[in-house]
């Protein structure tokens, strides 16, 4: 069971979380939880506080977040019972005033120390909720997340070593499991093997917890989220939207990369990999069922399960005559996209030219100039990309027909279609994206 930061962003979210372990004690869950909400990005902002030498207002900015956690375990640990936890808050704070001064010293690699700094708001997130648990009946231990995760030194992104990682996590969780325990553990951290601190990169919690659902051969990987589940489309645009209840990894990867922020699908796949069904769920609505991934789903009765989008796309089109019948002019655009680490999110193709479209323009500016070497460049912002997704789309005749004679009066700039059998994928204006969305939620569902 991993529980998201919004999961545990207060007392009344500690009691939720409470309540859902404890009812399912009786399946021997493992817990991972998330920094509590905000806690990650305030420490991020005391790293970069201290290097710019100021210290003090550093380890100032970390007080409001300590004294959260602090009440959370006033309210649940009786006065007059051992409290480990506040023993643990004091420790983190001496460390992380220690880590912050070397950090304003720069006196150790600042990729190293960010990813120390990190860690902890998972240490003390995972060490509370096993000390609230515990206060409340439940048989919980904590475990160090960095002592059962093994990775390689890539700061702040790190990838696990799969082998070393399963025999620890069976070496320790196991007998605590056939003991009647609990295991807690913080999600995002690990350490690479000369035993220092490392973190998984984003969606890191979902990664920790599906690498050790895949070690122990778990029945299920929970996602206890604040959403119930994956949606047909975003329920702030239409809200008839609803809650899907089977996916399969392939169109969860793709509606993820599009912009249905639930599930991040390469943190998943470990359990995918395993057999291991991922459920979604909604921890302010735990009785809801949620969304089931599993490998593969077969097809909805419409063909489309869902419908996902992404604004803020800019447009570049390369158009040169070197491209008619020539080759490697493919692998000179995207070695310049490579080389500026930019991600392409859709691409189409014709005899002499390209139109591609992207959603980080941080070198934009550079990519460009290159670019302007292999052709014309023509740049244009202020567009959305919309994916319908679902199993079968592409075998399926006349689907394409029905979806783009439903928005028939929106004006479409760039088609993909074909690359993936789930997916479908075009870009219109920013401005006609919800309207689009809402007239082929009402067609589809």
């Amino acid at each position: 069971m991993k529980f998201g930061g919004t999961s545990v962003g207060d007392v009344a979210a500690f009691e939720r979380v409470v309540h859902v372990v404890s009812t399912q004690s009786g399946r021997r869950p493992v817990v991972v939880v998330s920094a509590m909400t905000r806690v990650t990005d305030v420490l991020l902002e005391a790293f970069e506080t201290a290097k710019k030498s100021d210290l003090a207002r550093a380890i100032a900015l970390l007080e409001p977040h300590f004294e959260r956690h602090v009440e959370v375990a006033r309210h649940f640990i009786p006065e007059g019972s051992p409290d480990l936890f506040n023993a643990e808050l004091q420790f983190a704070r001496g460390e992380l005033s220690d880590l912050l001064m070397r950090a304003a010293r720069r006196s150790l690699p600042l990729s190293m120390l960010r990813d120390a700094i990190v860690s902890y708001g998972e240490q003390l997130s995972s060490r509370l909720l096993a000390e609230v648990l515990r206060a409340k009946g439940v048989n919980a231990r904590h475990f160090d997340s960095r002592r059962l995760i093994v990775t390689d030194d890539e700061y702040g992104a790190a990838q696990p070593i799969m082998d070393e990682t399963t025999d620890l996590v069976r070496l320790d969780l196991r007998p605590a499991i056939a003991a009647g325990e609990v295991p807690v553990m913080g999600g995002f951290i690990a350490g690479n093997r000369a035993g220092e601190t490392t973190t998984l990169g984003r969606g890191g919690s979902d990664f920790s917890a599906a690498l050790v659902a895949a070690a122990l051969d778990a029945d299920e990987l929970q996602i206890w989220t604040d959403v119930t589940g994956v949606m047909t489309c975003d329920p702030r645009i239409c809200s008839e939207a609803r809650t899907i209840p089977l996916l399969s990894y392939e169109e969860a990867a793709e509606l993820a990369y599009f912009g249905a922020k639930v599930l991040h699908p390469k943190t998943i796949k470990p359990a995918v990999d395993h057999g291991i069904p991922v459920r979604v769920c909604n921890t302010f609505e735990p009785d809801a069922v949620g969304t089931m991934v599993v490998a593969e789903s077969g097809e909805a009765p419409n063909k489309i399960k869902s419908i996902a989008h992404k604004k803020g796309i800019t447009i570049l089109r390369i158009t040169s005559a070197r491209m008619l019948g020539s080759f490697g002019f493919m692998s000179a655009v995207f070695q310049v996209f490579d080389r500026y680490r930019t991600v392409i999110d859709v691409i189409s193709t014709s005899e002499v030219s390209i139109a591609l479209t992207l959603d980080n323009t941080a070198s934009l500016d550079k990519i460009v100039e290159e670019l302007s070497r292999l052709g014309d460049v023509e740049v244009e912002s202020g567009y959305a990309v919309i994916c319908v997704v679902g199993e079968g789309l592409r075998a399926s005749t006349g689907l394409a027909s029905k979806i783009f004679s439903t928005i028939h009066d929106v004006h479409v700039e760039l088609v993909s279609h074909g690359a993936s059998a789930v997916n479908l994928t075009f870009v219109v204006r920013d401005d006609d994206a919800a309207g689009a969305i809402k007239k082929l939620h009402k067609e589809f569902f």
